[in-house]
């Protein structure tokens, strides 16, 4: 007897889903809690758990079709009812995963390249071997890399007879040289069978990356939700495979320094469908722009204070707390306690009426695989450091890992977003209704600067950072913004944090 599991409800606003993978396919058997698709809305991608255990009988909803919360999804039962053929609706993709997932079933532990290589049988003489780039290569010009491995040969025969010294060695030492150039050609190219093990679905871009790379999926640990591996994890991988090589031959090979080359994305050349997250971020910035008001302010700040504060406290901060103490907790407690004073910048507009909220729920920006994603975190002012570190960093985490709620989304009234987080000096946010204003963080930098030392100029080196406040002028003029933004300034550049670390 077969049971139906509907889709969810995700969110007090979200009324629908897209589903956008099947993680199970038909006569695969499934436990209570573990993933059985995943489900985009117009807040959030996320995995669908299953709520009972049993055998997938029948996939009642395809990929890339969209239905409302409560419609049933899929058909679970204890495996009388199901079908070696299995559902059109997403066994295409689900297919892929379970023959993925086999494999890592089957090989949990990726053996290292050496402990491949001792189980490689040595091929025969007669037979060439083919290099990494397809072509065959002969016996003869294996020798250079023989005389390694052949040692005893040359010490066998005596120094008189030289001239008839190379036909032994091509002949005798030809299956070691190929085999030793066999562990190089499947470092260079991955095995499919082992390609993505190690963490079961592995999706055609990031394969097609490590392809280029000559990285083995088997070896590379996953850091995606249930340990899948992603495109960051590939390329982490991809300095190690020229010296995984080198060894492989004997690693006497120097590195060789060249002209710079710049990094070729897999996506060059290519075309790719918009995600649900994309089109919806994408229909939102521009209803914000044609519907809004939007201008950017910037001011620079010195925030050596702060810098030093920092470094006196993170190593306590970190023992007590869990948590690292970097510039973001800073400029988002300033940028919290300052709302507080300046409403305006915090408010909404509902028709005619600007609303101003009674708490400031400030969302942070944090950038995915998947896209731009905005969690909240609620009643902000009211936090200290070592809070706005723990739910900074909580957020960002389960964000990336498409763990978070779609409630965790909404009710935002301000938003931070760190732009210096990739090196940038600062940024024209752009202000997503129905807020009305976001700060924009830069790298923070050293430089040399005018200061005064007992009462004289006097050149120092400082650090400062640019904060630029994108607001919607139809309710926040220049001088509201300019106000807000140098009540952040001075919080910043005062330093006096010893009352927020929070222990």
């Amino acid at each position: 007897m077969s049971e139906s599991v509907n889709l969810p409800a995700l969110g007090e606003s979200v009324t629908e889903g897209t589903v956008t993978r099947w993680l199970k396919n038909v006569g695969d058997r499934v436990e209570v809690d573990e993933p059985l698709l995943e489900v985009s809305t117009d807040k959030v991608d996320t995995e669908i758990p299953s709520p009972i255990a049993g055998v997938v009988e029948e996939i009642l909803v395809g990929e890339d079709e969209t239905v409302e919360v409560g419609t049933p999804l899929v058909k679970i039962g204890d495996g009388s009812g199901s079908s070696d053929s299995g559902s059109d609706a997403g066994s295409d993709a689900a297919q892929d995963d379970s023959s993925n997932e086999a494999a890592a079933d089957a090989e949990p532990e990726a053996a290292p390249s050496t402990e491949q290589d001792t189980e490689t049988p040595a091929p025969q003489p007669a037979q060439p071997e083919p290099t990494p780039a397809g072509q065959t290569q002969p016996a003869a010009p294996a020798a250079p890399s023989a005389p390694p491995a052949a040692s005893p040969v040359p010490q066998a025969a005596p120094v008189p007879p030289p001239a008839a010294a190379p036909a032994p060695p091509a002949a005798v030492p030809a299956p070691a040289a190929a085999a030793s150039s066999a562990p190089a050609a499947s470092a260079a190219v991955p095995n499919p069978a082992q390609t993505g093990a190690a963490s079961g679905y592995v999706t055609p871009l990031v394969r097609k990356l490590a392809n280029e790379q000559g990285v083995d999926l088997s070896t590379v640990t996953g850091t995606g939700v249930g340990g899948r591996i992603r495109k960051e994890d590939v390329l982490a991988a991809v300095p190690a495979a020229p010296a995984a090589g080198a060894s492989a031959q004997g690693g006497s090979a120097p590195a060789a320094s060249g002209p710079f080359v710049a990094e070729v994305s897999p996506l060059r050349g290519t075309r790719e469908k918009m995600t649900r997250l994309r089109k919806v971020v994408a229909e939102r910035a521009v209803q914000s722009m044609t519907s809004t008001a939007q201008l950017t302010s910037v001011v620079e700040v010195d925030v050596t204070k702060v810098a030093q504060f920092r470094d006196a406290h993170k190593a306590e901060f970190l023992e007590k707390t869990g948590s690292k103490l970097s510039f973001m907790p800073f400029f988002a407690l300033a940028a919290s306690e300052a709302l507080k004073a300046h409403p305006k910048i915090n408010s909404t507009v509902e028709g005619e009426e600007i609303v101003y909220p009674e708490t400031e729920n400030v969302s942070i920006a944090v950038d995915t695989e998947r896209g731009l994603l905005t969690p909240v975190i609620k009643d902000a002012a009211s936090l200290d450091l070592a809070q706005f570190s723990k739910s900074i960093a909580d957020l960002a985490e389960r964000t990336r890992n498409n763990q978070l709620k779609p409630d965790e989304l909404a009710g935002g009234t301000f938003t931070l977003t760190n732009t210096g987080s990739r090196g940038a000096l600062f940024d024209t946010p752009v202000v997503f209704l129905p807020q009305s204003a976001i700060l924009g963080t830069g790298i923070v930098t050293k430089r040399p600067a005018v200061v005064k030392v007992d009462g004289q100029e006097a050149i120092a080196i400082r650090s400062f950072v640019y904060l630029a406040l994108s607001y919607d002028h139809r309710i926040i003029d220049g001088a509201d913004a300019s106000r807000y933004l140098v009540a952040v300034k001075n919080r910043l550049e005062e330093g006096n944090f010893a009352p927020n670390l929070g222990y």
